[in-house]
């Protein structure tokens, strides 16, 4: 080629436009050095070789190796203007910086060829604009491709090493601190001698703050918001080391603020009862855990029975429901849906066909939601404790006692669990009837729990300040303190067309054993529960003006038997 010409566009002798493509694929990269050296070595480049620089393309926190150029944005635009024909040559500082996988190095580079756009890499001297270079360029695309699948293999490895050997794998969880420092140089000095098994031990702050979340949200008075604004009320905030998005679209990064979905992360953590996560395996930790497996599995289980029940997102107030979550047909023990028909109408109901318990006497039934909850809001009006409600309360209250009982009951719901699936297996029993009795037994289990006296302590002031607070708050209020309280409501949908038992959550069962009626209301709840069952026990009685209201035959063979 001429003197002078390689610069220049050989068909039309002007300067060759030139863009360069910047790329870091860590997040964590980009305020350090790596994109500004990329785009000082392409200036001096343009420079020395007499190109007009048009544009810089700047991919932050991207990786390369993926297939989907979709998930690239900036790389997708940068082949979009290429097809504009809006330069002539691009500029990378390595291939990998490019593409580490082949596929998508062999189809963008034909792209641009089609396109008339050359590539040159600056560290390895490559112009792909002659067959030389595009030789050497398939050779390189490969090498990355292979170095980066390589590379990948090795730390998959040591990731299942550190797991099998009951090491954490990322960043330290919030509750916990690491036994090593890093100084101002960069190096690691370890902050305590001898090391602690994992490398990490329990904080002295967080750790009371994370065993505090398990303890409050088992015993079920608190949802993850409250849980959320407890822990910024007393001064905690996330451990954020990544790059978020602010409202205003600009990169963060720092603690913050913890949400609901922070405190779920956390609740969800099997770190915190010895155990360390690797892929879908839970093996066994060497650092210290900072709650049992047994009170981990209770908030796994109240998680689950809790996720069903998020309140609509509609603001009007013709989609709120006072025992939304809560209702439950009385003779399947199934849960019942809330809706407003065309005509205004609000009913509880099973829907037809949705949920195939054709077996179920009430199947289809409904009831107009004013009546069940008129019945409600007399039944909240009525609760009344007497001046020594509190040792009442400790006079029931036996822990070791009430341990064994649950233990005893969850055995016996285990165990019918098994007959069941044993009599499905030899066909004894239908789909639809197995699907139902499978569901009933797994409500009864989430609510054999043992509540302590703290909790039940706060349960009753809740009671003794219902009134009071039911009065003020609106429906949404008043359906979270039912929430709070319940676990479900049952509805006889057939007969009575009224509530019949409701079940409280383990911390106010014991305050509903002790809890009087007023003298003038026409609906109370019995002190004493009704059954002798897992479910029965945790139930208790209706009773309106008119007496005691009768249950289903259906629900005293199947929810109350022994």
């Amino acid at each position: 080629m001429p003197q002078g010409m390689q610069g220049r566009d050989m068909m039309t002798g002007e300067a060759k436009r030139a863009v360069a493509y910047l790329r870091v694929s860590s997040v964590s990269q980009i305020d350090g050095h790596s994109l500004d050296a990329q785009e000082r070595l392409f200036k001096e480049l343009c420079k020395n070789r007499g190109w007009e620089i048009i544009r810089i393309y700047r991919e932050e926190g991207r990786s390369a190796h993926v297939e989907d150029i979709h998930k690239r944005p900036i790389f997708k635009d940068l082949l979009g203007d290429a097809k504009k024909g809006m330069f002539d040559v691009v500029v990378v500082h390595t291939l990998d910086r490019w593409s580490r996988n082949l596929k998508v190095t062999i189809e963008s580079l034909n792209l641009l060829g089609k396109y008339n756009v050359g590539l040159a890499s600056i560290v390895e001297s490559l112009d792909y604009s002659n067959p030389q270079g595009m030789l050497s360029l398939h050779m390189l695309g490969a090498f990355a491709q292979y170095f980066s699948e390589s590379l990948s293999t090795h730390i998959k490895k040591g990731i299942e090493q550190r797991a099998v050997e009951g090491k954490r794998n990322g960043a330290v969880p919030f509750g916990y601190e690491s036994c090593w420092e890093k100084e101002e140089n960069g190096e690691k000095k370890r902050r305590c001698n001898p090391e602690h098994p994992g490398g990490v031990h329990i904080h002295r702050r967080e750790g009371k703050a994370v065993k505090e979340l398990y303890k409050r949200y088992a015993a079920g008075t608190v949802t993850l918001s409250e849980l959320a604004s407890w822990l910024n009320d007393e001064g905690f905030r996330t451990r954020n080391t990544k790059k978020i998005e602010d409202a205003c679209g600009n990169l963060t990064t720092g603690p913050k603020l913890f949400t609901g979905a922070s405190v779920r992360f956390i609740l969800h953590n099997p770190f915190y009862m010895g155990k360390i996560k690797h892929r879908d395996k839970l093996l066994p930790g060497v650092h210290k855990p900072l709650v049992t497996k047994k009170l981990f599995d209770l908030v796994q289980d109240t998680l689950k029975k809790n996720s069903g029940r998020s309140s609509t997102l509609c603001p009007k107030s013709n989609r709120e429901y006072l025992l939304k979550g809560l209702a439950r047909c009385a003779y399947c023990g199934m849960p019942m849906w809330a809706q407003t028909y065309h005509n205004g109408g609000r009913y509880y109901r099973e829907h037809r066909a949705s949920r195939s318990i054709e077996q179920c006497v009430a199947h289809g039934g409904t009831i107009p939601c004013e009546v069940v909850d008129r019945q409600m809001i007399e039944l909240v009006s009525a609760i009344e404790l007497k001046e020594s409600w509190l040792e009442e309360v400790l006079s029931v209250i036996s822990l070791k006692d009430e341990v064994d009982r649950v233990t005893k009951e969850r055995e016996q719901v285990n165990i019918k669990l098994k007959r069941m699936a044993k009599a499905y297996i030899d066909g004894l029993i239908s789909d639809d009837e197995y699907n139902r009795q499978k569901k009933v037994y797994g409500l009864a289990l989430e609510s054999l729990v043992v509540s302590d006296y703290n909790a039940s302590e706060e349960a009753g002031k809740l009671i003794m300040n219902l009134l009071s607070l039911w009065d003020k708050a609106t429906l949404s209020e008043q359906r979270k303190l039912l929430l709070t309280m319940l676990d479900a409501v049952y509805i006889d949908f057939k007969k009575s067309k009224s509530i019949i038992a409701v079940k409280p959550k383990p911390p106010f069962k014991p305050i509903f054993q002790v809890a009087v009626s007023k003298k003038d209301s026409k609906i109370r709840i019995l002190n004493e529960p009704f059954g002798k069952g897992p479910i029965g026990s945790s139930l208790f009685l209706v009773e309106t003006g008119e007496g005691r209201t009768p249950r289903p035959e259906k629900m005293t063979q199947d929810l109350l038997q022994d």
